[in-house]
């Protein structure tokens, strides 16, 4: 059977921001069914290289965030290599030992989807190489995470059922989006068990005119929630104190994204972006902030 060409290759992986996360129901296995608008900040990202490797696959972690990476048969990213390896044998190819090397960029634990960002990277680039494995890796890469399908889409997208259902949306305007985290990992299963609700109002519809500008989309933010803020809080305080500070820093609108502790705040334009993220560097020196070069979409 043929080997795939894997000698050289890197993807980014791009932060994951849930604008809108609504909790509507849970399915007799424990999986939350989840309605949510998500979109991806570029260059807020971790990288993942691959080269061919030797009798196994490796991993190499560096950055500032490597530290808080699990290794071993925890990490997702060989989780990922296995998972397509897998796939791949059912159509007959052999994906051989891989090396890969993870620039953690990404706060940990943080609700920007890293570790499915991680492993939907890793997953990019072995589709690229072998385009026959596309379908099967993108139609089972929920076996991964919950987040992994929507990664692998890498676009503004209406997101439902555990992760699954991805529907990419094409109108989005540009968002000037500050990422800010206040150095807390939170726990997502511990999030998941403090629910008080697990059958909430669904997201309301997108506008039929679509969104023209940024403060169209802060409008309609205000109608939607993130269920998931309250039981992070309980957990972690000070992602309240980063959400007050972000909207008295001039946001149009602030959240928590995911299951925190991350807030994004959404601005009218990005020298309004830029003023507030030098003030909370200034003010708040141990928190993570994200680049104003990391404010532009993702597109697929």
């Amino acid at each position: 059977m043929p080997t795939l060409p894997i000698l050289d290759a890197a993807a980014t992986a791009p932060a994951k921001v849930n604008l809108a996360l609504h909790v509507v129901g849970q399915r007799a296995d424990g999986y939350h069914l989840l309605e949510s608008l998500v979109t991806f900040v570029a260059a807020a990202a971790d990288r993942v290289s691959v080269t061919a490797g030797g009798g196994t696959d490796t991993l190499v972690v560096a950055g500032p965030y490597a530290a808080a990476v699990p290794g071993g048969a925890d990490n997702i990213l060989l989780q990922a290599a296995a998972f397509a390896r897998a796939r791949m044998a059912v159509l007959g190819e052999i994906l051989p030992p891989v090396a890969i090397r993870l620039d953690k960029n990404l706060p940990v634990a943080s609700g920007v989807g890293g570790g499915s960002a991680d492993a939907a990277a890793l997953l990019r680039i072995i589709s690229d190489a072998w385009p026959a494995a596309r379908g099967v890796i993108a139609a089972e890469a929920v076996a991964l995470g919950a987040d992994v399908p929507m990664c692998l889409a890498g676009r503004p997208a209406l997101v439902f059922g555990v992760g699954e259902q991805v529907e990419p949306l094409a109108d989005l305007p540009d968002l000037p989006l500050l990422l800010v985290n206040p150095g807390v990992p939170v726990s997502t299963p511990a999030v998941f068990r403090n629910l008080t609700s697990r059958s909430n109002p669904k997201l309301p519809a997108l506008p039929p005119e679509g969104f023209r500008h940024a403060a169209a989309v802060a409008d309609w933010l205000e109608t939607t929630r993130n269920d998931l803020a309250a039981p992070a809080i309980a957990i972690a305080p000070a992602i309240e104190e980063v959400t007050a500070e972000l909207r008295d820093r001039g946001a149009l609108f602030a959240r928590m994204s995911g299951s925190g502790a991350t807030v994004f705040g959404l601005f009218a334009d990005h020298a309004s972006l830029q003023r507030a993220r030098l003030a909370l560097m200034a003010a708040h020196p141990r928190w993570w902030v994200s680049d104003p070069a990391d404010t532009e979409l993702t597109a697929a």
